[in-house]
């Protein structure tokens, strides 16, 4: 029987995990939570330590071992010398998402974990609502917070928004200027990425209406543009999906893409031409340079020490030919030379930072995951779409899923192995 003191640990343990992908919790609490989270899951375990299945405990062994010598080997073998406090914190990372994944495999199922994430984004949604009307009342009540390296600015700790140093956080829409909402997350871009995947959990999974119409226009208060188009792919497979059920849902969804397609050609308008091409340009830039740093460090990448990573993509310039080749692949003219920021592309990031082998051997992982099984496709294009345009891939919300691909793929063993002793 789920008693209430195991649903409140598991919405608990799954907010954290959500949080650590992001969460404003983690951007100024960073050490403190993770200690926090690491504790709460080791004390989970160990209190049903009794119940271990066999099984699981070699499969997740073997997944274990694998994982972690993969970052080994990129640590030892990286072009430069890598900080270790860096590699300290993917190691956090890893046993982090093995912890949650062995607790919910072990003591829980698929369905638990989906319902208690579906609860806890269903919370995160209504906040931002909340947060995104409260703008219009608290705008010159904010004060500003900062950690070392983001700031931001709240009213009592309830509502976040974009400092004034980042320019166009506040937005005029038809007439209304507006606060993009980002929630109790470090932007709007991320914020988008949970908003999306509570629709999917509502509209795919659990087939229910009530909450959708509410997460779009929630969503369309990010602005963001690969939140905006992420919706519009769930909308189109729910309009074939319910045009099956009922043609006369038919017209419902088709209005609704009405605000969704004016909102959408400014948002993109501004990208292209307008005041935030800057932004384009560095999601450009960051889905092609560091697919050449790649190409020049092909097996085991540069290394994850984001400094090291910052310093080489600085002083990494694409040539003219191949400047060239992506300005007519894309039709649209790339401007950036260099830059000494961060990789907001996780994918490319990836590929750059542990070379191609071990890059695709992630991303194959998590298309062999069995944490979502319904409308599989989907699930992929929102995570994929949304791990191009944030650095969240590597987080132990998106790794458990990675976690989850080797665990199936070392049980087919382990399993096999069991049956015949």
């Amino acid at each position: 029987m789920y008693s209430l003191k195991e649903k409140y640990t598991d919405n608990l343990l799954v907010l954290l995990l959500i949080f650590t992908g992001g969460g404003l919790l983690f951007v100024f609490n960073r050490n403190l939570m993770y200690y926090f989270f690491l504790g709460s899951l080791s004390v989970v375990i160990l209190l049903n330590s009794f119940q271990l299945k066999r099984d699981l405990v070699n499969s997740i062994v073997f997944t274990s071992l694998s994982i972690i010598s993969l970052f080994l080997i990129n640590f030892y073998f990286a072009i430069s010398e890598q900080s270790l406090d860096k590699y300290l914190y993917y190691f956090t990372v890893v046993i982090s998402s093995i912890l949650f994944y062995v607790h919910f495999k072990n003591n829980r199922d698929n369905s638990v974990f989906l319902a208690r994430l579906n609860f806890v984004l269903k919370i995160i949604c209504v906040h931002a609502l909340i947060n995104f009307f409260a703008y219009f009342f608290v705008y010159d009540q904010l004060f500003e917070i900062n950690s070392e390296y983001y700031t931001c600015k709240t009213y009592n700790y309830l509502f976040y928004y974009a400092s004034d140093e980042i320019s166009l956080s506040v937005m005029n829409l038809f007439g209304v200027d507006f606060c993009r909402n980002q929630g109790l997350f470090w932007e709007p871009g991320v914020l988008q990425v949970y908003l999306n995947l509570f629709f999917f959990l509502e509209a795919f999974i659990y087939k229910r209406n009530r909450w959708l119409l509410l997460t779009g226009f929630v969503i369309l208060g990010t602005y963001s543009t690969t939140g905006i188009l992420i919706l519009i792919v769930q909308l189109l497979f729910l309009l074939f999906q319910k045009f099956k059920e009922n043609k006369l849902f038919l017209p419902v969804i088709f209005l609704s893409f009405i605000p969704i397609y004016f909102i959408t050609s400014i948002n993109i308008d501004e990208k292209f031409r307008g005041n935030r091409v800057f932004s384009f340009q560095k999601r450009l830039f960051d889905l092609t340079q560091p697919i050449f740093i790649a190409l020049s460090h092909p097996l085991t990448g540069v290394g994850l020490d984001l400094d090291q990573f910052q310093k080489l993509r600085y002083e990494f310039y694409i040539d003219a030919e191949s400047l060239e080749l992506i300005n007519e692949t894309l039709g649209v003219s790339l401007k950036g030379a260099g830059t000494s920021a961060g990789s907001a592309n996780s994918l490319t990031f990836l590929l750059a930072a542990m070379g191609f082998p071990t890059a695709i051997l992630f991303v194959f992982m998590f298309l062999k995951q069995k944490i979502i099984n319904d409308k599989r496709f989907l699930f992929f294009i929102i995570v994929f779409a949304s791990v191009m345009a944030e650095p969240l891939f590597l987080r132990p919300f998106f790794f458990i899923f990675i976690v989850s691909g080797f665990y199936n793929f070392f049980f087919k063993f382990t399993s096999h192995r069991s049956k015949i002793s």
